[in-house]
């Protein structure tokens, strides 16, 4: 029998929860009440999830169809799963999308899919959807779509036009690793379709004679990485990431902690606990991006290339590597002053200026939002010192966290 439209959209909508790259940033502002048409970039709205930056974004994120010709190890939709399978049409999707936009529930759509037919056939049918939000009915939200690696580049060059993100899934950090879990998708065709998308983002943002940019995937390209299925170990994990954002001027590369799926039969390792690893790997990478931190220097701290999961990685570089502090807020450099724990871009930005004006004092940082307890180890400021608080045989003990009680219920 036929399921419904909202049975399906239960399973669907289930399904496209192992996708975790559905942040709406970076796009042009696109607002209906100014240049006509139906929905908007930004705006109010009923919030279903979190970017990893925290942000609170409304997203119908959905798969077209999580029947897949593949058999992807790690993958829950894979085709020798047993799970419900369901089908959207692509003016189902559109359907969904404007009334869910009508209703104030979300900002935009993510789509995604399980690949039927062929690759190219399951592109086609993501294209004209977006092709028809944004023509037929005028739709000026936010559209991201994954897009399928081994489809046509002119399938991909088109969704581009409609979409303010494409996606392409690297799927796992290490060529071995596809090679065993995904042997039938092919690590070197992914890379040459991100290599081409980056070029056609590129040649989109050079003016023409006339002085436009033709609009072509305004918020860039991500990728998405699993982690924890392959055994990979955070600093391999890191490093492929490093790689990726340099050959692909990538905005983001998302990863997803595996859980266990429960009739796989391959004996996939799994690293516990998966969402706290997955944390620390967006706070590694946010330094590798953000703070000048190498990848090297994030994860050095343990011989197993792991992430400290009780630490931030900041915290535990700067325990590493006490030799480098304390550092003094009313001389040091902006890179001295980012490698502080709980100090922020924002705050050595507001912090520098300041000290223009004043010489600064424990609580004047205290008056910029900064944590004292956490920072006080680490530096010195006007009238404060740590004095001997480095040489601490427990210092890691005053930051890591309470042991907690386990329940026997």
């Amino acid at each position: 029998m036929k399921k419904s439209l909202k049975e399906r959209l239960a399973i669907l909508s289930d399904a496209a929860k192992y996708d975790a790259s559905c942040a709406s940033s970076g796009t042009t502002r696109r607002d209906s009440s100014v240049s006509g048409g139906l929905g908007s970039t930004e705006g109010s709205g009923i919030c279903h999830a979190y970017a990893p930056d925290g942000r609170c974004i409304s997203l119908l994120k959905i798969l077209l169809t999580n029947f897949c010709i593949y058999d992807c190890a790690y993958c829950i939709n894979r085709s020798s799963s047993n799970v419900e399978r369901a089908r959207f049409t692509p003016d189902e999707v559109v359907w969904l999308t404007i009334e869910f936009y009508r209703r104030n529930y979300i900002e935009g759509l993510f789509l995604s899919s399980g690949i039927i037919r062929s690759s190219d056939d399951t592109m086609a049918e993501m294209v004209q959807i977006a092709r028809d939000l944004r023509i037929k009915h005028g739709f000026r939200g936010y559209i991201h779509l994954k897009t399928i690696p081994e489809a046509s580049a002119r399938l991909v060059e088109e969704a581009g036009l409609y979409a303010d993100r494409l996606s392409i899934n690297v799927e796992l950090p290490t060529d071995q690793g596809m090679q065993h879990y995904a042997p039938e998708k092919r690590p070197a065709g992914i890379r040459r379709s991100m290599g081409d998308l980056r070029l056609k983002i590129e040649a989109a943002g050079e003016a023409t004679h006339t002085g436009r940019r033709k609009r072509f995937v305004p918020a860039g390209q991500s990728t998405q990485m699993i982690v924890g299925a392959d055994g990979a170990n955070d600093a391999t994990i890191l490093g492929s990431s490093a790689r990726l954002y340099s050959s692909y001027s990538l905005k983001r590369v998302y990863y997803s902690a595996f859980s266990p799926i429960p009739d796989s039969s391959r004996n996939l390792p799994l690293i516990k606990p998966p969402l706290v690893r997955e944390h620390r790997l967006y706070q590694a990478d946010w330094l590798y991006r953000f703070y000048g931190f190498s990848v090297d220097e994030i994860t050095s701290a343990r011989a197993d290339g792991m992430l400290d999961l009780e630490l931030d990685p900041k915290l535990a570089w700067a325990l590493a590597n006490r030799q480098d502090f304390p550092v003094d807020v009313n001389t040091a450099d902006r890179e001295s002053l980012l490698r502080v724990p709980g100090f922020g871009t924002k705050t050595v930005k507001a912090l520098l200026a300041a000290r223009r004006h004043r010489t600064v004092r424990l609580e004047d940082l205290a008056r910029l939002g900064v944590i004292i307890k956490k920072v006080r180890p680490f530096i010195i400021a006007e009238g404060w010192s740590p004095h001997r608080t480095l040489e601490r045989s427990d210092l890691r003990a005053v930051f890591a966290p309470e042991p907690e009680q386990l329940s026997l219920l």
